[in-house]
């Protein structure tokens, strides 16, 4: 699989990764021998790259990840683990002493002495402007404990006050065919800092796989039941936050584009990494034949004409709504 260069990190990662937060929690039951599973297909198909939270499952993902990585010495895999969300969301709680405990705790987790990548959790917007917590994250990069730091967002202007950061090695933020803001500004200025930008909610949270309809039905705990209207998180988190069955008839149109050959998810998936600017894109999978399928998405290519009718339904559908919020 093609990789790239994720920002100041320096390491070569996969354009495909694996976002691991349906490994803990939220997204229905996922039990152990199926992460592995899921783990171990993604590898097999040259994903190198694992994205996770010490909040998904209160450390069940994290923990996942670090057994499959301690069964499988010399794995070159990058894990990037995320901070912050296990507290009250008030930016007295990110401290340097804070930090340091939830570091331990993710080491602990993964079973590693150094972390390759912490990245802050969408913690709230004035933290993103705070010397203080970038001094705290320098800190811990010259103990040893985190190799290197970036944050992971909701809203493009969180994005772009943490680019100005010299330390920042990479953003987290949602951009999929559905949420097109960030191209305007983020992904070129991170391309100007080196700073990588991670693709998350790629397939928003289901919708671009062409698998639902108004009939489907979702797990009691599966955040697409209960956070449809943003009452425990963002609601951006959630389908991207568009309106579900204004979604489907925008898959609809979605999948007219798809070429011969891909899925609608992999279409969806190509379209991100074609993006000038982005590192990698962090899919999740339920399942071995997700994982595999996934990170198949790497050998398609989409055209101008593709391009053109990812934003075209972005226009008619969602720019109203969705670009001035996010």
């Amino acid at each position: 699989m093609e990789q790239r260069i994720l920002g100041k990190t320096g390491r070569n990662v996969s354009i495909v990764g694996l976002g691991t937060w349906q490994l803990g929690a939220d997204w229905g039951h996922v039990d152990p021998a199926q992460a592995r599973a899921i783990l171990a297909a993604s590898v097999e198909a040259g994903v190198n790259f694992f994205d996770t939270a010490d909040v998904y499952g209160d450390g069940k993902s994290e923990q996942a990840i670090g057994k499959f990585l301690a069964d499988n010495p010399g794995h070159g895999i990058t894990v990037g683990t995320k901070m912050g969300r296990r507290v009250d969301q008030r930016p007295e709680n990110y401290t340097l002493a804070n930090f340091r405990q939830w570091v331990d705790r993710s080491r602990k987790n993964l079973g590693t002495d150094t972390l390759d990548l912490v990245q802050l959790h969408c913690p709230p917007t004035p933290v993103f402007s705070s010397a203080e917590v970038y001094g705290a994250l320098d800190t811990l990069v010259a103990e040893g404990s985190i190799r290197n730091y970036g944050v992971s967002v909701e809203r493009t202007d969180e994005a772009l006050e943490a680019i100005r950061h010299e330390g920042t090695s990479s953003v987290q933020i949602i951009l999929n065919a559905f949420r097109l803001k960030p191209l305007d500004e983020v992904l070129p200025a991170a391309k100007a800092a080196n700073v990588g930008i991670i693709a998350r909610v790629p397939l928003a949270s289901g919708l671009l796989s062409g698998k639902y309809s108004k009939e489907t039905t979702f797990a009691k705990d599966d955040h697409r039941n209960y956070n449809r209207n943003g009452d425990s998180f963002d609601v951006g988190e959630t389908f991207s936050g568009v309106d579900y069955e204004l979604g489907l008839k925008a898959v609809a149109e979605f999948e007219q584009l798809v070429p011969a050959g891909a899925s609608t998810a992999q279409a969806a998936i190509a379209w991100i990494a074609a993006q000038d600017g982005v590192s990698t894109v962090i899919p999740g999978a339920r399942n071995v034949e997700q994982a595999t399928a996934n990170a198949a998405a790497a050998g398609f290519a989409v055209d101008e004409d593709f391009d053109g009718g990812v934003r075209w339904i972005y226009d008619h559908y969602f720019r109203d709504a969705i670009h001035p919020r996010w």
